[in-house]
């Protein structure tokens, strides 16, 4: 039985890459054959066969090499691309996108790839793109002519389709200090869950006298997120002790301000009826909240999620914003919003002109006055264990 003479692998690649410079594909195809054949081929001589075949039309020949190469390397970006190239020749624009896809996915920083990867990488996040839209389209359409993206009922589903065609992501409630389970992950709540606003949007002009009064006063407000010379400073975006976002409580930790709240009667009557979330010591809190021309509030999530945090925005002049995971809103005078503050969220001031906002937390309405009850009393044994005032702040 005669034995399949030894090669010298390294000398067929370089020859082999040399006709691919010269363009004499045929003999760049045979050398790099006699690598695969002899059991010697790697990833990149399966890429080089791959390239030669194309060059003489083998189509046939280019997908065996690239398959070959994903067998090698399966996460290889340049044979992902290859792989992918020739199903959209095929015209499975499905399959092609998938492995247009994980190219993009698998492939490494920029800066460690070289100048004609990182092309080819952008020609695949081009055609990622393009399969994206068509698809988009194609299923808007679909479902705009069954009747199922008209009307403000289908807002969630609507938002169920951005979150699948990658336009917005998931956000969870994350708090920081205590989760209470099996609650829902909305974002912003419907205003009409909370008839009680009314009263409290019907009081706007006088709300926002009172808060022009302190104002004029100058030096009432205190940064939002103040220091703690006995706590670790853990607060990484600058906004400790950052006069840019500040606060004038009229309760704090659940202790009315007396002096703050003589000043502001009628903020205080507009709130009678609403369901303040009380925890001895720690809520509610009922502040404005004041947000300088240029400031930006970070990307942060509260403290826990039993509570809600409501606005009433007072004085908003243009380019302010609240976002609260997905849902970006523009603040309007006199109109109350109320939304779930553990789930990532972040407001900006973009004007030349001060932003001001009356504050408040109130009860999750899916607690029940028990859980209630139950919640309040944990936080005060917490706080009677250490027998000093928690670090905390809304």
């Amino acid at each position: 039985m005669m034995s399949t003479p030894p090669i010298d692998a390294r000398a067929l690649a370089a020859s082999g890459m040399e006709a691919l410079r010269r363009g004499d594909a045929r003999a760049a195809r045979d050398s790099f054959e006699r690598i695969v054949g002899a059991g010697q081929a790697d990833a990149a001589s399966c890429l080089a066969l791959a390239h030669a075949c194309r060059l003489l039309e083998d189509g046939a020949g280019a997908l065996a090499a690239i398959e070959r190469a994903l067998t090698e390397e399966p996460r290889n970006v340049r044979a992902l691309i290859m792989k992918a190239d020739h199903l959209a020749q095929l015209g499975d624009a499905r399959a092609a996108s998938s492995f247009y896809l994980f190219a993009v996915q698998a492939a490494p920083p920029p800066e460690q790839i070289p100048p004609d990867l990182r092309r080819e990488l952008g020609r695949a996040q081009a055609m990622c793109e393009r399969y994206a839209r068509q698809f988009e389209d194609f299923l808007m359409e679909r479902l705009d002519r069954i009747g199922l993206l008209a009307g403000a009922a289908n807002a969630r589903f609507r938002q169920s389709l951005d979150i699948m065609l990658g336009k917005k992501t998931v956000h969870f409630q994350q708090p920081q200090t205590y989760y209470f389970p099996e609650l829902p992950q909305i974002q912003f709540y419907q205003r009409s869950a909370f008839p009680w606003l009314d009263r409290v949007e019907a009081a706007t002009a006088a709300i926002r006298d009172e808060v022009k009064a302190i104002l004029a006063g100058g030096a009432d407000f205190r940064p939002y997120v103040e220091g703690d010379p006995k706590r670790p400073r853990r607060e990484k975006s600058g906004m400790q002790d950052n006069p840019d976002w500040s606060a004038f409580y009229l309760r704090k930790f659940g202790e009315p301000i007396a002096a703050n709240v003589a000043r502001c009667p009628k903020t205080m009557d507009a709130l009678a009826d609403a369901p303040l979330a009380r925890v001895t010591g720690r809520s509610p809190s009922v502040l404005y909240s004041q947000l300088r021309a240029g400031a930006r509030i970070p990307p942060h999530c509260g403290l826990v999620n039993t509570r809600l945090i409501c606005h009433l925005p007072l004085i908003v002049p243009p380019d302010c914003a609240l976002r609260v995971g997905n849902d970006v809103r523009t603040p309007v005078e006199g109109n109350a919003w109320v939304f779930d503050d553990t789930i990532e969220h972040e407001a900006w001031n973009r004007s030349d002109r001060t932003r001001v906002i009356l504050l408040f937390e109130i009860w999750r309405p899916e607690l029940t006055e028990e859980e209630r009850g139950f919640v309040s009393a944990m936080f005060e044994a917490i706080d009677a264990y250490s027998g000093k005032p928690p670090a905390w702040g809304i």
